[in-house]
């Protein structure tokens, strides 16, 4: 996985934990009390000056941790592991996935795309509308590449990938048939995305260069779940470089979206007390005043209208009216001269969609496939 941190040894893992655990050994030896002293990293902070470290790769700081035997044992719950195995990465310089310690993903992927994770083989483009989940062994992923060129090894056709907060709009977005009428890869975090999710969606946009949308509820959660794609959790923030997505764009819905489609008033919601201090404290984070200032913009008018309402709301017009009208009027293609670009047809087979590298002529879906995997049989 590409990334600016070089991917560490296992011998030089080693090396460290051997350095680290004979040092404890003999502080405790001697009668000392160990001292381990961890960087501190984070994503944001309340500071609005442009001076501050936290758009880098830097330490902000450094705590100072003194080891003392407790004379009772604690219930220790996940919240202290997740910590404690965070400040070990730090100590190690490392990231989670170079301990072997990684969780379950639970991500979706849909839509243009065909890979391979140690051995197993992810075809996305047999059923472009079926859920896969998204692979947990990233630095494992092989074989992503963006080609158009039918001479070639293509292993996927995406112009775009969509990422969506929620399950439910995904399923939606499955049901229409979305990825059959749009050349893209749709993926959800199922609400705040887990580390294999937000690494996956890191590797695609180093490996296929295409544009990342991203759509949330127009409420202080769904803006920060789109925060953490961007900017990445402070929890992780040592490892931001790995997990954040510079380029994402936010593609709705926005508060303003609700008079500019009609929403009847049922569809929206007061913002709640915790809403209110929730955006408040969005507010004041430094990369919506350095980085994002359009995103604080619209996290404003959100405040000032006092009004929220969820990507489910725009379903009141019709079922399909999100995959067939409210996405096609936001997503902005690459220009019509490119070779690239993507012949957005509504309600048109694919087939038709699918052009010719050299020609721009429409091929038949089937025999383009059938030339795909004998090319994927002699990678």
């Amino acid at each position: 996985m590409e990334g600016k941190r070089s991917t560490p040894k296992t011998s030089d893992l080693l090396h460290k934990i051997r350095d680290f655990s004979r040092s404890i050994l003999v502080d405790i030896c001697n009668g000392r009390s160990p001292v381990v002293l961890i960087n501190k990293f984070r994503t944001y902070c309340t500071n609005s000056a442009e001076n501050c470290l936290c758009s880098s790769s830097l330490p902000v700081g450094t705590e100072v941790l003194t080891l003392r035997r407790q004379p009772h044992a604690h219930r220790i719950d996940q919240s202290v592991v997740d910590r404690a195995i965070n400040d070990i990465c730090i100590l190690l310089e490392c990231s989670r996935h170079n301990l072997n310690v990684v969780s379950v993903a639970k991500g979706l992927m849909m839509g243009w795309i065909r890979f391979s994770e140690d051995g197993r083989k992810f075809d996305c483009i047999a059923n472009p509308n079926t859920a896969q989940p998204v692979p947990v062994q990233v630095e494992d992923v092989h074989d992503i590449h963006k080609c158009n060129s039918l001479a070639m090894n293509i292993l996927s056709f995406a112009e775009y990938v969509l990422v969506v907060e929620k399950e439910s709009v995904f399923q939606r977005l499955a049901n229409d048939k979305f990825c059959s009428h749009n050349r893209c890869i749709v993926i959800t975090g199922r609400g705040y995305p887990d580390v294999p999710t937000r690494r996956f969606l890191r590797l695609l946009t180093e490996k296929l260069h295409i544009p990342v949308y991203c759509l949330v509820d127009s409420d202080p959660y769904g803006f920060d779940i789109l925060a953490t794609y961007r900017f990445g959790s402070m929890e992780m923030a040592y490892d931001v470089e790995c997990l954040c997505i510079p380029d994402i764009c936010w593609l709705g819905v926005f508060t303003s979206d609700y008079e500019n489609y009609a929403l009847p008033s049922q569809c929206l919601l007061p913002l709640t007390t915790e809403d209110k201090k929730k955006i408040e404290a969005l507010l004041h984070r430094c990369y919506l005043q350095h980085e994002e200032p359009h995103w604080r913009l619209e996290l404003e008018k959100m405040q000032d209208k006092g009004l929220k309402f969820e990507i489910e709301a725009l379903s009141v017009h019709s079922l399909s009216f999100l995959s067939k009208e409210y996405l096609p009027s936001k997503i902005q293609f690459p220009p019509l001269n490119s070779p690239l670009s993507h012949r957005h047809v509504p309600n048109v087979s694919f087939d038709v969609v699918l052009m010719d590298y050299f020609s721009l002529s429409p091929v038949p879906l089937q025999p383009v496939m059938h030339r795909i995997d004998m090319s994927l049989n002699h990678i």
